[in-house]
């Protein structure tokens, strides 16, 4: 982040504000100290203290505000990329417990117990917002215009946070001020009713894309929030109400997508970002990811910086040992070269051996998950001599091993995976052009008023980059999905957001969003399996189901994991903690909980 946002000196000062008393004794404030009644004069002032609610969203387990990649040690269990582990996409290692709470939630065995990560927390946060908008209207001296725009940052924070807690806990309780001890229609209150909350936070949306800056001036990258963010934050909001109210019941579905659209095409149409291209189909995709200096990359709106010894991370050590591997779920979604499924193209090679599912498919299939021929390539497992792919759970010595078979290379570099302990530098993607095109394809398709000319200007250019054949306004039904209750083009339109976004956090609520629970009941699979693969794979015994006559690893076979339910009444929204309701029971609990 710039060097504003580094200031902790002053950081300890905005705190220690929020929360001192002051007896207004003769109204003599000390010259030599800072208070509450002497700060909240100059722009600096402002700007130091949005500078500590930066400072504050860096608890990534707690809040998913600017969520990249918790700190140190505590990034082995949050960080956006772990996310996919909640669904279809991954299939985490299956004795390691910081993966338990992902593959407890995708399994539907979760419970509601005291408050878990990136679940009803962080309210401190939300305070500390509320504390900055009660207070910068006292900035007297400073034009409208400069104090609004420290207080559309503020409030584009505070949207952010409360379209997470809605998204999982449905009603929320409003606050939009800073709580005193004596408010206990708030602090014993009930919750509010999601469209009220959700109505409140558009407000803020559009008051920051209405008065942020485009540029801060700071010629610092990655820097503060801004228009452009604003927009895309958005849009990514909006598309996620609008689907929820249409798949789950509301009356405003075409407002929140119309404004989902619009936020988007207003970003693509701005000119200031494109997709990132090696020129290269084979590398283009992955060349994104697996930067470590996103500074001037024209597809990254937004970026988290890491440095080493300030502040690391072990995303990159951590995520090759416990993601275990995608699944044969998400590896059968891409298509073939030819633009088609994998159900109804003749380029479909099988799944006899691994090298088979990469003939003729999507470049981004080979740029995500590892082919065996490709372990030089990316010096793979820093660089070991062991072939691959190898088996979680199996008598495979040495190297690291896949819980499915499917190592994932996405965001894999060498020389990071092979630093030390509390190390890695690996940047965490905010908000990117790529997403911004699928939010913007996906509302118009749902709004019934999409164009092939909307499809050229967003898919097909994802697909540009890769080399994949055009998707147009009338592509054929992919049986897998026939009974998905949407139509081919949506089917398609969600398979694309699947392929692009594969592990950066969005696959939860994507399927949460269009009520599509059921698909996470689909066992997790990985690669075929036979007497050749046997005789490939020495020592290696694994456990496996039954799929059309055919035998697959399946990695939780005999454990809890093994058969997940989705319970449609349930398990669509989160429980509210139990310590929680313990101090507030007229929060109520979530239905089913």
């Amino acid at each position: 982040m710039n060097k504003n946002i580094k200031r902790i000196g002053i950081l300890f000062f905005a705190s220690f504000i929020l929360w001192s008393c002051n007896d207004d004794y003769l109204e003599r404030y000390p010259l030599d100290e800072l208070s509450n009644e002497t700060f909240w004069k100059t722009e600096n002032d402002l700007k130091v203290y949005n500078n500590s609610i930066y400072d504050r969203s860096k608890k990534d387990d707690q809040n998913v505000v600017l969520m990249a990649h918790d700190s140190k040690f505590a990034s082995t269990r949050a960080s956006y990329q772990y996310w996919d582990e909640f669904t279809d996409n991954l299939s985490p290692v299956a004795g390691e417990g910081r993966t338990n709470r992902y593959k407890d939630v995708r399994a539907g065995i979760h419970i509601p117990g005291n408050r878990q990560s990136f679940g009803y927390r962080a309210w401190d946060f939300l305070r500390a917002v509320n504390v900055g908008l009660d207070n910068y209207q006292n900035a007297v001296d400073l034009d409208q215009a400069v104090i609004d725009k420290y207080a559309a940052e503020a409030r584009m924070f505070r949207a952010w946070f409360y379209s997470d807690k809605v998204s999982k806990f449905g009603d929320n309780q409003w606050v939009d001020h800073e709580v005193a001890t004596d408010e206990d229609d708030i602090l014993f209150g009930e919750r509010d009713p999601r469209d009220e909350v959700m109505a409140h936070v558009l407000e803020d949306l559009n008051f920051a894309v209405d008065n942020i800056p485009t540029n801060w001036g700071l010629g610092e990258d990655p820097g503060r929030l801004n228009y452009w963010d604003a927009l895309a934050l958005k849009s990514r909001i909006c598309l996620f109400e609008g689907t929820w109210q249409k798949y789950h019941g509301g009356s405003n579905a075409n407002m929140w997508l119309q404004e989902a659209a619009d936020a988007a095409k207003l970003l693509i149409d701005g000119g200031v970002y494109s997709l990132n291209s090696t020129g290269d189909y084979t590398t283009s995709y992955n060349d994104l990811h697996r930067s470590q200096d996103l500074s001037g990359n024209p597809e990254i709106i937004h970026w988290v910086k890491y440095e080493s010894g300030i502040r690391d991370n072990n995303i990159m050590k951590y995520y090759v040992y416990y993601s275990g591997g995608a699944t044969k779920n998400m590896v059968e979604d891409y298509l073939c070269t030819d633009g088609k499924p994998i159900t109804l193209s003749s380029e479909y090679a099988g799944d006899a051996q691994i090298e088979d599912v990469f003939v003729n498919r999507d470049p981004r299939l080979r740029q995500t998950v590892l082919h065996p021929a490709d372990k030089d390539y990316y010096a793979y497992n820093k660089g070991d001599v062991n072939d691959y792919p190898r088996m979680a759970n199996m008598q495979m010595s040495g190297g690291k091993s896949s819980s499915t078979g499917y190592h994932i290379i996405k965001t894999y570099v060498s020389s990071v995976h092979a630093g030390g302990h509390n190390s890695g530098t690996t940047p965490g993607i905010v908000f990117r052009l790529g997403e911004v095109m699928l939010n913007y394809v996906e509302a118009m398709a749902e709004l019934g008023t999409i164009s092939q000319g909307d499809l050229d200007i967003t898919i097909n250019k994802l697909r540009d980059r890769v080399g994949m054949p055009h998707l147009t306004v009338n592509p054929e039904m992919d049986p897998r999905y026939a009974n998905d209750g949407v139509s081919a083009l949506i089917v398609e339109i969600r398979r694309e957001r699947r392929v692009e976004l594969f592990s950066e956090g969005f696959r939860y609520n994507d399927l949460r969003r269009w009520k599509q629970g059921k698909k996470l009941e689909e066992p997790n699979l990985g690669i075929f399996w036979d007497d050749a693969a046997a005789a490939r794979y020495p020592g290696a015994n694994p456990q496996t189901t039954i799929v059309d006559g055919k035998a697959y690893i399946n990695p939780y076979k005999g454990t809890s994991w093994e058969n997940p339910v989705f319970d449609e009444g349930k398990h669509y929204l989160w429980p509210i903690p139990l310590n929680d309701l313990s101090e507030n029971p007229n929060l109520g609990q979530n239905p089913g909980w």
